[in-house]
């Protein structure tokens, strides 16, 4: 399913952006915009918006219990802030780890609704 895949991606790319944050703080080095940051930023910033289509989709088909749509456009912007602020090393980091924690919140909860939904059409309901 295509859906749990994004899902696992952009959960990877959640510890990605904290590992690159932690490392551009040690290097004291600003990044090349258009060499390292727009490449990556234009990539997971479609990767995010075709993850938000589908899982809208998703949850007005199937209304999972713990999944709603602000909390879903809420990860997307998150997610794309997050993404560009972790090549910065003057990003605050109180802030950007909360962002991060609550967009891995949110993908878990999406993961495991979407397991459990998984475990629910092998067992025959």
């Amino acid at each position: 399913m295509k859906l749990h895949q994004l899902t696992e991606q952009l959960l990877e790319v959640c510890d990605e952006c904290l590992l690159r944050h932690s490392e551009m703080r040690k290097e004291d080095r600003e990044p090349d915009f258009y060499k390292e940051v727009k490449p990556y930023a234009d990539y997971w910033h479609s990767v995010i918006d075709e993850w938000d289509a589908l899982v809208q989709q998703w949850i007005r088909t199937n209304r999972p219990k713990y999944v709603r749509p602000i909390q879903i456009s809420t990860l997307n912007d998150l997610m794309k802030q997050f993404t560009v602020q972790s090549f910065y090393q003057k990003t605050g980091k109180k802030r950007f780890v909360q962002s991060i924690q609550s967009a891995n919140y949110t993908l878990n909860t999406v993961r495991i609704a979407l397991e459990k939904e998984e475990e629910g059409f092998e067992d025959g309901e």
